[in-house]
């Protein structure tokens, strides 16, 4: 009996455990991973952030990349300035705006 009653309350809390493991949300995979700004977790960064001077070693094709991602068509006459900002022009909800990227990988548009 004794062994009976053990192995019931040892099943009862082996199913709690199990069931409190389930009840756990899984994590949305449409949500945004904040990465680094070169670790591949892209988009990262944000929109309308005030854009940073640093040392910047994101390349034209990723940059571009970036932008698309973050809504941005027609990106066009990209250069990185000698604050390491790169600077070009962009569409976005069919008007033409100028965009900017600083080494963190945060955007910004006017």
């Amino acid at each position: 009996m004794r062994t009976t009653l053990a192995l019931a309350a040892v099943l009862t809390l082996a199913g709690a455990g199990a069931a409190s493991a389930q009840a756990s949300p899984a994590p949305d995979p449409n949500s945004e991973t904040k990465a680094g700004p070169h670790s591949g977790g892209m988009p990262h960064g944000t929109v309308g952030a005030k854009l940073e001077t640093g040392a910047n070693s994101f390349t034209e094709g990723q940059v571009k990349d970036r932008f698309a991602k973050m809504g941005f068509g027609e990106v066009k006459d990209l250069k990185k300035d000698d604050q390491g900002i790169w600077r070009g022009m962009a569409t976005h909800a069919g008007k033409e705006v100028s965009i900017g990227m600083d080494y963190k990988g945060n955007v910004a548009a006017q």
